[in-house]
């Protein structure tokens, strides 16, 4: 290990055997819980109308069925409107009950002893809808006289001039331009589709208490909306989250569905269980982006770009979840980009509309941001027969390693965008694509290679200022980490050891991670936006760190010598007076000489100061059957700038991931709906979800910019791939057929779209 220490080492997953062998244990699977032993299954009636008034539920029929045990409506469980954090405007029951606001939402809860005799009898409650008009598109539903929420008197649930900021100027801004180009982009909606589907629990204990086990990404989080819906203290509250099998933002917060199982627990006097089917998951799960952007972009006929101006309309679904702040407050900061543009309009709007609300997907209104700038640098380098890459090169802002502040307001720690534009070309060997390219266009191939290039900074670590750790050290040597944080596949217990290894010397295989337990962990802000190392790791690190300096003076009485003459040897994981190594004292010595005394432990909340920015370029080269339209995807070269590098095997998968999910949306995944609401990508034989046959080898480029924001100088990495990618495939995609008159093919880049283009442009 370089240097004796094991921070930047290629370390294999401690997690791996498990899951590849027993496997994990989820909701779904908690069979000898003695809590819920007994326990009922809950299914839930959902609206089959995207919009309509609700003139009855009739539950006679199911209510003698087999099994069925209750049946509960927002009338009988008394249950009152909750109005909308980001527009209290906007409210619902959290079981539907005047009006239906999209195909999904929960109706009615139907309690059973079976999950069998659930799936039968929910078909037979009869919901009696007088349908409305359905209002799907974003556009319409903002000029509409029909309201979804009569209260908020208006579809446009927020807009940025509530916050002070002027409305666009139009084609007056850019009077001074030699070129200008606009766009219209539609960063389509699409579904989380985590491998494990919702899925929860919920006992009343003998003391009173909530028990309740979730699928979620953030434990705590959960407390106080389970509290609200119970009616009682969040002292009442425990929360447990067992393994989770993905989550990509849409389990951040609690849903209606699972937070009424402790009210109808309450109600039947028994535990009781909920797990969706993956039809439910595609339309009750929150989905991500459908942000529909208008982008016009103008400079120099030089390549400069001097204006830029960004109107962006977020479909916020059927409620003012988080989908109605994503372009506000996570689109707009980051509307510059890695760009030194002098000049930005940007202005959101997010409206509702009858469709399944919009939720934190991965990336969050960052790849939102990064696709607007990367298409509009395309359209302005192709008006000006430019190569993409060197239009990028000219507007990057320059290397900085003091924070720099963009024209919109937002402060980056540190950045080295050419850096990594280069290292990305070179990767690729950009010239040699170029030539291949011509060739091929000289020869009028039936397939053209197109290569895409992005460049891109994010925001990460943006939720919370801090998280909590606590080290424990056993009296046979062990450390129990408790965190805040809550992994679902990144890791976390292979880098929390390696950092627990690195501060004290006890070896990774005697670390053991605690987390998701409210009653163990009562303090944590989650697993989101990309801050699990930045926050969390930086808390244990620094936690296990002032637990080696408390431990070195319980060394210093043992040995009977002065603190600052004891030394610990990370290599022994023993204490010894500094020359004097044959007299030492284990963590398990102190650990038992502490017993008396609470024990060899801190715990305390680590803060941070701010977010980081990482940063990066990617090159997308795809080849394109110009007489079908079919894209095939041949390389991917990812430069992915995480600040200090922690263990470069978790870095690659993560990169690996989010490339994954990023060319996902670039070519297959998109949510449909029909004219009345119905969703017609419902299920996985619908909806184009992306497997390893559909993707090459990521190349990844590593490259370490540490940031002064945390002590472990790293910077998040969940969602770069994801941020990085997306724009680099659609640029190769409209890159291959550019030359035939194509100007812009609207994601995912499917074979029907990229025929239509070609004959539209013929």
């Amino acid at each position: 290990m370089t240097g004796g220490s094991i921070l930047g080492n290629r370390v294999l997953r401690k997690e791996d055997p498990k899951f590849l062998t027993s496997g994990g244990k989820y909701v779904d699977d908690l069979y000898d819980e003695p809590m819920l032993q007994g326990a009922l299954h809950v299914t839930y009636v959902r609206s089959s109308v995207a919009h309509g008034r609700i003139q009855s539920i009739d539950t006679s029929d199911a209510a003698s069925m087999p099994g069925v045990v209750a049946i509960f409506t927002a009338e009988s469980l008394g249950l009152q409107p909750v109005p909308a954090a980001f527009n209290p405007m906007v409210a619902h029951t959290l079981l539907a009950s005047d009006k239906v606001r999209y195909v999904g939402e929960p109706v009615a809860a139907v309690v059973t002893e079976t999950r069998e005799q659930g799936v039968d009898a929910v078909e037979a409650v009869i919901v009696d809808i007088d349908p409305l008009e359905a209002l799907i598109d974003v556009e319409a539903a903002m000029m509409s006289s029909t309201l979804i929420y009569e209260g908020a008197g208006s579809n446009v649930v927020f807009d940025t001039t509530v916050l002070g900021i002027p409305e666009n100027t139009g084609e007056a801004f850019f009077a001074g331009c030699e070129v200008v180009v606009t766009g219209r982009f539609m960063n389509q909606r699409v579904a989380p589709c985590p491998l494990e589907v919702r899925g929860a629990a919920a006992a009343w204990g003998p003391d009173g208490r909530l028990n309740q086990w979730l699928s979620t990404q953030h434990a705590q989080g959960a407390v106080d909306p389970l509290a609200a819906a119970n009616g009682v203290d969040k002292s009442l509250i425990r929360v447990r989250t067992p393994d989770v099998g993905g989550g990509f933002g849409a389990k951040i917060g609690a849903y209606g569905e699972e937070l009424l199982l402790g009210v109808i627990a309450k109600k039947v006097g028994r535990p009781v269980k909920w797990r969706e089917t993956r039809s439910e998951s595609m339309v009750a799960l929150g989905h991500g982006r459908a942000q529909l952007q208008y982008v016009t972009i103008g400079g120099t006929k030089a390549g400069k770009v001097t204006h830029y101006q960004l109107h962006a309309i977020q479909d916020a679904g059927g409620f003012a979840d988080m989908g109605t702040i994503l372009a506000p407050f996570m689109t707009r900061p980051m509307s510059s980009g890695v760009y030194a543009i002098p000049n930005i309009e940007c202005r959101t709007t997010s409206v509702i509309t009858n469709t399944t609300p919009i939720v934190a997907y991965r990336g969050a209104g960052r790849p939102e941001a990064t696709a607007a700038i990367e298409r509009a640098m395309d359209l302005f380098a192709l008006e000006l027969g430019m190569d993409a890459a060197e239009v990028r090169r000219i507007n990057l802002i320059p290397k900085f390693m003091e924070p720099h502040t963009t024209v919109v307001g937002q402060t980056y720690d540190v950045g080295d965008y050419e850096t990594a534009l280069d290292k990305a070309l070179a990767a690729s060997d950009y010239a040699a694509l170029r030539a291949e390219q011509a060739k091929r266009r000289a020869s009028g191939d039936v397939k053209q290679i197109g290569i895409g290039v992005s460049v891109y900074v994010e925001i990460t670590g943006g939720v919370g200022n801090g998280e909590s750790a606590k080290v424990e050290v056993t009296e046979d040597g062990r450390a129990i980490v408790y965190t805040g944080t809550s992994p679902h596949g990144q890791g976390h217990d292979t880098a929390w050891s390696m950092l627990v290894q690195e501060q004290t010397g006890i070896p990774m295989d005697r670390v053991e991670l605690v987390w998701g337990d409210t009653d163990l962990v009562p303090i944590g802000t989650g697993t989101m936006g990309s801050r699990s190392l930045q926050q969390g790791g930086n808390a244990v690190f620094q936690v296990a760190g002032t637990l080696t300096e408390k431990a070195k003076a319980v060394a210093a009485r043992l040995l009977e010598a002065n603190e600052a003459d004891v030394v610990l040897d990370k290599g022994r994981g023993v204490f010894h007076v500094a020359g004097t190594p044959a007299m030492s004292k284990s963590w398990a010595d102190l650990a038992a000489a502490e017993k008396g005394n609470g024990g060899l432990m801190h715990d305390e909340v680590i803060g941070v100061p701010g977010a980081t920015f990482p940063f990066g370029a990617h090159v997308a080269v795809v080849e394109v059957d110009t007489e079908t339209g079919r894209v095939k995807h041949l390389r991917q070269v990812a430069c992915d700038d995480a600040g200090k590098v922690l263990n470069p095997m978790l870095l690659d998968g993560q990169i690996h991931g989010g490339v994954a999910q990023g060319v996902a949306q670039a070519l297959l995944e998109e949510v449909l709906y029909d004219a009345d609401g119905n969703p017609t990508t419902s299920n996985l034989a619908d909806y184009g979800f992306i497997s390893a046959a559909e993707l090459p080898s990521v190349e990844v480029v590593h490259m370490e910019t540490p940031t002064p924001v945390n002590a472990i100088g790293a910077k998040g990495i969940g969602e770069s791939g994801t941020i990085g990618s997306t724009p680099a495939i659609q640029s190769a995609v409209v890159d291959a057929v550019s030359h035939l008159g194509v100007r812009h093919i609207e994601m995912p880049c499917t074979a029907e779209r990229v025929w239509q283009a070609i004959n539209a442009a013929k």
